[in-house]
């Protein structure tokens, strides 16, 4: 069944106040629910939905009159309102321990979760499920006290303590003051400890600040925290917008689908973004951590106070929310940096950061079988919608309008927003509403982002006219088809523009026929509306060079005609650290595409070493923004430059681009290994945290090239050192090589972490995403052995993604061997996490949507097995709806 946004109708019943019991069974939990309901004025009918998903219904009543044999036909069961206002009330029995599916309520180690976005609410009580009907909840909590504890829910806490004439029984009950729609409700209870803290936030109130976890992880949870506290206060201190409850809390659970929950008031946590020390934790895993719980604290307000009416709407909150973290991650850096230099440096490394997973994820996505606007337009399965478009896509829009308004026009916006909307389920046109009539703009063509879907071209066309000292830039904008949309009007897009001399110097921005004073001397944003401009800067006294689309002020490809003597400059002179970095990507991706195409290596690839060699000398430059100019371009965002890939000649021509520059630079790298060295205690801060990515990129280089030094010396550094990043990126790098060390460093770092599950998924990934050496088995076969140990379990998340869906979606050369052996091994899983998870297994079956990509033989083995997983029965509504895109192109 589709469902269209076009089709969207309002609810013609409401729900004022909601009313649950809970008593807690693993196989029997009884959930009694009284929901207090109005017809909406002006509803066209009395008819109304409850929606219900695998509830053995032992009684349903309206106003006390009891439902004749209630059956929910397509999760849905239609009745008859009796009056203006009424009562619902019902009683189910469900069984938290069966539910593989991780929604709704389940059991994860004994303990009891709630997940009810999108769709979860229905599988715990009958409801109408949908976030446009919002309610004030009241949740009492009944379970023996030994086997659960502790007992939470939304909101404040009102009571808790023994259940008379039940013994061993207790309860506690919880309200929540606010609004908010089913899929914010949620549950915890079990055998939990926490971590607390009393916080004062700026306006003077004391809040009470919890992290719950199983016993024996509270050590990990200190970061947490702090990025916990460091959120409240930055929303406060950049919005004005403050903690509303009595109380906060984090609860981390090892069994989880996403990455965490927004839950009001109690955020529910994938263990991976709670858990952070340095023995088990990367720098990479703290600045997760840190962006996350940032990100669920802040959809406090963008999400739930204010929430989407529909879920075609859900942009409304993660793009906006997504683009918050980015705002919030950037300037936790750059307040930590030491300098003005060190904090321009540690944003543009977030900044670099954020574009490459949009580029290389997202841009894929708008160029497959799933290309969709940030707000779709129809869906069969909305969880397939939570996607890198809606997400990361979703925040560049946002950030392109914090880039036309301004700070100061973009705050004007959000707090006209909550003016109007604060307690509502609202629409995107909603927001940009409110954005536009505070800054007095029109961005109705702006809109037309939200219903394109694709990634726009930028055709860049130049012209330098030296008599008149004028440099003409002639642009073009178009967007390429995409399922369902072909003729595709102009976009507003805002264009980042600054002029340089061949020393780097910024020269002066001015249009003809505008006055001298108009002239801006650094980056200039213009703005693009039409299908073609013609941009004319006059008043050069050089030939500029320009650098265009600065800090990626739109999320579009450029294609513009530069050869690699003007790639070669920029890359060493441009001062947007971006584009630096950019003009380096772009020389790396030609050097890797010369290789593929039969040219000399040698000659594509000097102007890229002398480049890249000139980053990494410059001492000025931040370490962990030199460690990301050294970074080659992934095998996934080259492959989306070649029309047929061949993923195993691909790996072939990167990695002899990337060993010719890692020979040549190989003294300087050897310098870094004694500069960077971080002597001190561990600490994530960016300063430290850089040292450590530059020296262990060198360190890669090192041991790429064959040095025995450099295999002993990772060897020793994952043995010796106190910390899981340099650890992480020592094995790392000797299992890629040819390191006689190899096995012998996995076997240590599994028996090493053999009770830490967090450090074992990393132990999975590792090996799932391994580079074969000559003389190695297939990885696939690596893969099938590490399945059949006891660590694994495909009925957890974390691991099965850590193991089967890196090999499938990270490791191109070896899931896609000639044979179609991977495919072999992706169906088959496909289809047995599909009978457990079937939201786990739709993210896994992704790995072949693009299939179109690759040459002939591969596409042909692809296509038929996309098609045999089609007709496989009992398939999911998910996985379903993937499969059908990928074959019929959407």
């Amino acid at each position: 069944m589709t469902i269209r946004r076009e089709d969207y109708q309002p609810p013609s019943c409401l729900v004022e106040s909601v009313e649950l019991c809970f008593t807690l069974d693993p196989q029997s939990t009884r959930v009694r629910s009284r929901l207090q309901m109005r017809r909406r004025p002006g509803a066209p009918s009395a008819e109304f939905h409850l929606n219900g998903l695998s509830l053995e219904i032992v009684d349903l009543r309206i106003d006390g009159v009891p439902v004749d044999d209630p059956v929910f036909v397509d999760e849905r069961l239609v009745l008859t309102a009796p009056a203006e206002r009424f009562t619902v009330d019902s009683e189910v029995v469900i069984a938290p321990a069966e539910n593989s599916t991780l929604n709704g309520l389940y059991m994860s180690q004994g303990n009891y979760f709630t997940q009810c976005e999108a769709e979860g609410f229905r599988r715990i009580c009958p409801f109408p499920d949908r976030p446009d009907v919002m309610a004030r909840y009241r949740v009492r909590i009944e379970a023996p006290r030994d086997a659960a504890p502790v007992l939470l829910s939304n909101g404040n806490l009102l009571e808790s303590g023994d259940i008379a004439g039940r013994e061993g029984w207790h309860y506690a009950l919880w309200e929540d003051p606010f609004l908010k729609p089913s899929y914010l409700f949620a549950l915890v209870a079990g055998n939990l400890v926490c971590t607390e803290r009393r916080h004062r936030t700026g306006s003077g109130d004391e809040k009470l600040l919890q992290v719950w976890v199983e016993p024996g992880n509270e050590h990990k949870t200190d970061y947490a925290m702090t990025s916990l506290i460091h959120a409240i206060d930055w929303d406060e201190r950049r919005y004005g917008l403050a903690l509303d409850l009595e109380r906060f809390m984090i609860v981390a659970v090892s069994d989880f689908n996403m990455g965490a929950m927004e839950n009001k008031g109690l955020n529910i946590f994938n263990t991976k973004y709670v858990f952070a020390n340095p023995l088990i934790a990367t720098d990479t895993d703290f600045a997760h951590v840190e962006s996350v719980v940032g990100h669920e604290y802040f959809h406090n307000w963008t999400g739930n106070r204010v929430t989407c009416r529909d879920w075609f709407q859900l942009t409304l909150k993660e793009g906006l929310t997504v683009f918050r973290d980015q705002q919030f991650s950037a300037d936790m850096h750059a307040a930590q940096a030491g300098s003005a230099d060190r904090a321009a440096s540690a944003r543009a490394v977030k900044r670099i950061e954020d574009v490459r997973l949009l580029r290389t994820v997202q841009f894929a996505e708008d160029a497959g079988p799933m290309a969709h606007p940030i707000r779709p337009d129809s869906y069969s399965e909305i969880n397939n919608f939570y996607t890198v478009t809606v997400y990361e896509k979703g925040a560049e829009v946002i950030r392109m309008l914090d880039t036309l308004l301004g700070e100061a026009g973009f705050r004007r916006g959000i707090d006209l927003y909550f003016e109007r909307h604060d307690g509502q389920a609202v629409t995107c046109d909603d927001f940009v509403a409110a954005m536009a009539d505070a800054n007095g703009r029109d961005l109705s063509q702006f809109s037309r982002w939200y219903e394109q879907a694709g990634t726009p071209i930028l055709q860049v066309q130049r012209r330098w006219d030296e008599s008149a000292g004028e440099l003409t830039l002639t642009i073009r904008q178009f967007n390429p088809p995409t399922p369902g949309q072909s003729d595709k009007p102009p976009l507003l897009i805002p264009f980042a523009i600054a002029l340089l001399d061949d020393q780097g110097n910024e020269l002066p921005v001015r249009l003809a026929g505008e006055p001298a004073s108009a002239a801006v001397t650094g980056t200039r944003v213009l703005e693009l509306t039409d299908a073609e401009h013609e941009l004319r800067f006059t008043g050069l006294g050089v030939r500029p060079t320009p650098s265009v689309l600065r800090g990626f002020s739109a999320p579009v490809l450029l294609r513009q005609p530069i050869d690699e003597v003007e790639l070669a400059r920029l890359a060493k002179i441009d001062g947007d650290a971006f584009n630096r970095w950019e003009a380096g990507q772009r020389l790396a991706v030609h050097a890797v595409l010369a290789v593929l195409g039969g040219a000399d290596p040698a000659a594509g690839t000097d102007r890229l070493i002398d480049a890249m060699g000139h980053g990494l000398r410059d001492d000025r430059l931040d370490p962990a923004y030199r460690a990301l100019l050294l970074t080659l371009p992934s095998e996934g965002y080259i492959a989306e430059q070649i029309d047929e890939v061949d993923p195993q000649a691909l790996r072939a021509a990167r990695a002899d681009v990337r060993h010719r520059l890692h020979e040549s630079l190989a003294a300087d790298f050897e310098r870094c290994l004694s500069t960077m060295a971080d002597a001190g205690p561990y600490s994530p801060d960016p300063a430290s945290a850089g040292r450590r990515a530059l020296r262990n990129t060198a360190l890669s280089a090192l041991v790429d090239i064959g040095r025995d030094s450099a295999w002993r010396e990772a060897d020793s550094q994952l043995r010796q050192s106190q910390n899981m990043t340099d650890r992480a990126a020592a094995i790392g790098a000797l299992i890629n090589s040819l390191a006689p060390q190899r096995e012998a460093a996995l076997e240590w770092f599994r028996a090493t972490y053999a009770d830490e599950p967090l450090a074992l998924d990393k132990w999975f990934t590792m090996q799932a995403t391994m580079h074969r050496q000559p003389g190695d088995a297939p990885v696939l076969e690596r893969v099938r052995a590490l399945m059949a140990r006891t660590e694994f379990s495909l009925r957890n998340p974390n691991r099965a993604r850590s193991l089967i869906s890196a090999f499938c979606s990270a490791n191109l050369a070896e899931f896609h061997a000639p044979d179609g052996s991977g495919y072999a091994f992706w169906l088959e899983q496909v289809r047995a996490i599909d009978a457990l998870n079937p939201q786990l297994a739709a993210r896994l079956a992704r790995a072949l949507d693009r299939w179109r990509k690759y040459e002939p033989g591969r596409r042909e083995l692809m296509h038929s097995t996309l098609r045999s997983l089609a007709a496989a029965p009992n398939l999911s509504r998910d996985v379903g709806e993937i499969v059908d895109k990928a074959l019929t192109g959407g």
